[in-house]
């Protein structure tokens, strides 16, 4: 393996710092509530409006600020991901009268969560997308409260135009001008004006992030969500022009984004990052793209198809791409946040309109939890029921089991049920 250009490691101390303005951010939320909302809002946003609750007359008007063809657009990849979330949600099938015992039942149910807290980054960028990707899978998994929140357009109080419209698209019961960790840190505790919330959904910044870290026990989370990040593997088949672009959408998203290129060829290694630097003259996004593949960006070169796959599978990536001519590794491919195969399929289609969902794990977490989908609102909950016969058939051994712990009460329970029952 050999780096033909290597990223600049963040420091634990940049770390630290985050963590520690982000415990006083909620602990001012928990104590002062909606005060510490209206101050944190000015303070970051220039935002000073004390009623957080968006009316549906400022709906209305957003409406009025977008063309018919940005409301068809928002409209048509709204019912691709509805469409997608709805055959994901017919996978997830209740278990009834299953037995393992004669006279037992067994199964479970699929409930949905009472609340969600949907949020949409403000920002750099108004990432209206990220609206339907959210909001759009709760409401087909049937939460009955659906909360959505972003920051207002700085300098004033209103929520981009599009992003708002995006969230009555979708579906939203409630939203909120409000953001950053103090936006969720209200969602995990509650304010007078905007109530608790179950799970909180949605990527951030890093301190939007770290405050969903923080405040997880308190409240459910989708997974901790660091920089976008992609991993392309390709071999000298692909086009580096074509690789530096999806490189460089990743690297706009912010400058602690992370592009990585992993290929068996030097050639197409030394021409992707020609072509970055290429691209980055005729970028509007420049500014951030460039500092984000100066200190981030990755190009690998390994030997064989062995060295990808493990590379892949160890750098767990949010995106991963696979431009080559054998796909036979498909199936070795174990973690990562969504799959984009073959030089057609763009990662930014999965960004905005192809159906699957975009909020990803980041940071390595594929290892462990794939991206949010229908199921991120759902809870699968078991349950039991014995007859008499049953009873007296597992008793015993229940009996058994709890003495060998040394839990006689637990063993008593399983004992009186056979004497009196």
């Amino acid at each position: 393996m050999e780096y033909l250009k290597r990223s600049i490691p963040r420091t634990a101390q940049e770390l630290r710092s985050v963590s520690e303005q982000v415990a006083a951010i909620i602990q001012n939320v928990r104590e002062k509530g909606d005060r510490a909302i209206l101050e944190y809002n000015t303070q970051f946003d220039k935002n000073t409006r004390e009623q957080f609750r968006v009316t549906p007359e400022e709906i209305q008007a957003a409406y009025a600020q977008l063309t018919e063809q940005e409301i068809a657009d928002l409209k048509e990849a709204a019912s691709n991901i509805r469409t997608f979330a709805e055959a994901q949600l017919q996978c997830m099938k209740p278990l009834d009268n299953f037995s393992v015992i004669p006279g037992s039942s067994l199964g479970h149910r699929v409930i949905p969560v009472s609340s969600c807290g949907c949020y949409v980054p403000g920002g750099s960028y108004p990432l209206f997308s990220t609206a339907l990707m959210l909001i759009i899978p709760a409401k087909v998994a049937g939460v009955k409260r659906v909360a959505a929140c972003s920051p207002a357009v700085k300098g004033t109080g209103y929520i981009n135009a599009k992003t708002l419209v995006a969230m009555d698209i979708a579906g939203a019961d409630e939203i909120y001008v409000t953001g950053g960790a103090h936006g969720i840190a209200a969602y995990a505790y509650g304010t007078d004006q905007i109530k608790p919330v179950d799970v909180i959904v949605g990527p951030g910044n890093q301190y939007v992030a770290e405050a969903k870290r923080q405040c997880y026990g308190q409240v459910g989370i989708d997974f901790f969500a660091g920089p976008s990040e992609v991993l392309v593997l390709a071999d000298e088949s692909a086009d580096p022009e074509v690789l530096a672009a999806d490189l460089l959408a990743q690297s706009e998203h912010d400058k602690m984004a992370k592009g990585i290129l992993v290929t068996t060829s030097r050639e197409l290694g030394e021409a992707v990052i020609k072509a970055v630097e290429q691209e980055l003259q005729f970028l509007d996004t420049e500014e951030i793209a460039r500092v984000s593949w100066d200190n981030h960006g990755e190009v690998i070169l390994v030997n064989d198809m062995h060295e990808i796959v493990d590379m892949a599978n160890a750098l767990a990536p949010e995106h991963l791409e696979v431009i080559l001519k054998d796909e036979s590794i498909l199936e070795e491919l174990t973690n990562f946040g969504s799959l984009f195969i073959g030089q057609e399929t763009g990662e930014v289609f999965g960004d905005y309109a192809s159906g699957t969902n975009h909020t990803l794990p980041t940071v390595r977490a594929a290892r462990y939890t794939g991206g949010v989908w229908v199921g991120t609102f759902l809870k699968v909950c078991s349950y039991q029921r014995y007859n008499r016969d049953a009873m007296h058939a597992i008793a015993p051994l229940v009996s058994r089991m709890a003495h060998g712990e040394g839990l006689t009460g637990h063993a008593y329970a399983a004992e009186i049920r056979m004497k009196k029952l």
